[in-house]
């Protein structure tokens, strides 16, 4: 690796919203750093890891402070960001392999019953479960009792939510179903697993008013910080419906700025829509990418993290919490307040506004029209045009 260029190292961090004094304290400790292992001939590449960081500052500073690492960790992302090529700071740990017979399930979920990717990765990770509980319990795989199907299931409804432990009951009696039809298990458990009753028409309405979504969308300060980003996110997600797994996924390909379209993938079944791209949508997307995206952002998905390695966002519980940010700071309250507002939001309105549940269901990327129904039981009034009238 050349010489560090400070200066620009400094900018990288001033671009990712570090005050003025963190910077004068990361450039302390990142150049005794730096000093150091130049002095003893030591590989700076292979130096800029958590590893020999952790050695160096264990006998330098006091126990607690976290600033020197933190610096060190710093310096690597602004030389990963300004094009510099150095091992990972923190080598993934090694993803233990499923079981061959969780992978032959898994296999059988996709090739014959027609589940998603996603849905068949929770499969394996909850027949994975099943599999170490029985090892615990000293049960083989054979001689599998309803009382272990029982304990398992227990074990979950502490943990999980009533919907979660439906779920992975599902799950559980297509794994016990395989393990009789193959032969591995001598009694058919499968139509014994009792999961929780849940009544989806129990739970409330997710869709906000349109009134209160517009409120929201003032809330946010567009002219700094993560304004301009998260506008841009909640708008589109107000306008087309996107779920957190879409807009986190969105690349920079997927916009042909031309032709003014916009292609939109769902990660749970991989089927994709091209939308047009609406002039408020390309409005946002165009101020934000051309001021206000980090400049090291090497990920080619259009929403990243202002913070180093400006790596791509993912999960949704970081845009929940700038949504409920924002929804405080209008003022707008509601018995549920997460990403998937807007998806509902979107659904309910178009239905209201008289549009088929067919189209609405492939504008949201879905297979089966039950599953759009859950997003449109939130249209009052094109509900109230199928009511009887009450008999006197």
């Amino acid at each position: 690796m050349d010489a560090i260029d400070w200066k620009q190292v400094a900018t990288c961090w001033a671009q990712s919203h570090r005050t003025q004094a963190t910077i004068a304290r990361y450039l302390y400790w990142a150049r005794r750093y730096v000093g150091a292992c130049l002095g003893r001939g030591a590989d700076l590449a292979e130096s800029l890891t958590e590893a020999p960081v952790k050695r160096f500052f264990a006998a330098q500073v006091k126990a607690g402070d976290t600033s020197p690492p933190a610096a060190v960790r710093a310096l690597a992302y602004a030389l990963v960001g300004m094009g510099h090529a150095l091992p990972a700071w923190r080598p993934s740990p090694p993803k233990q392999p499923f079981a061959p017979l969780v992978r032959e399930f898994v296999a059988y979920r996709l090739s014959h019953r027609g589940v998603a990717v996603k849905s068949a990765h929770f499969d394996a990770e909850l027949a994975s479960a099943f599999l170490r509980s029985l090892n615990r319990r000293h049960r083989a795989v054979a001689h599998i009792r309803l009382t272990d199907v029982d304990a398992f299931v227990e074990e979950r409804g502490r943990r999980w939510a009533p919907i979660s432990v439906a779920a992975g009951c599902s799950t559980l009696r297509a794994f016990l179903a395989f393990l009789f039809a193959k032969g591995r298990c001598r009694t058919d458990l499968a139509g014994l697993v009792i999961s929780p009753r849940v009544r989806r028409l129990n739970r409330p309405p997710r869709a906000l008013p349109w009134a209160d979504v517009q409120r929201i969308l003032r809330a946010i300060d567009v002219r700094k910080g993560l304004g301009p980003r998260d506008f841009a996110i909640f708008l589109m997600m107000a306008t087309y419906g996107m779920g957190a797994g879409e807009i986190t996924g969105l690349a920079l390909d997927d916009i042909d700025w031309s032709a003014r379209t916009i292609r939109i993938r769902r990660p749970k079944t991989g089927v994709v829509t091209q939308l047009p791209l609406l002039d408020p949508i390309g409005r946002a997307l165009a101020r934000y990418l051309r001021h206000h995206r980090p400049a090291g952002a090497r990920d080619r998905t259009v929403f990243v993290n202002h913070r180093l390695p400006h790596a791509r966002l993912t999960g949704s519980s970081a845009l929940k919490h700038r949504l409920v940010m924002y929804a405080d700071r209008a003022g707008v309250h509601a018995t549920f307040l997460g990403t998937h507002v807007f998806r509902h939001t979107h659904a309910t309105r178009q239905i209201e506004a008289g549009m088929s549940a067919k189209i609405v269901g492939d504008i949201l990327g879905h297979r089966r029209p039950e599953s759009t129904s859950a997003y449109v039981r939130g249209a009052l009034l094109r509900l109230r045009l199928v009511g009887l009238p009450v008999p006197r």
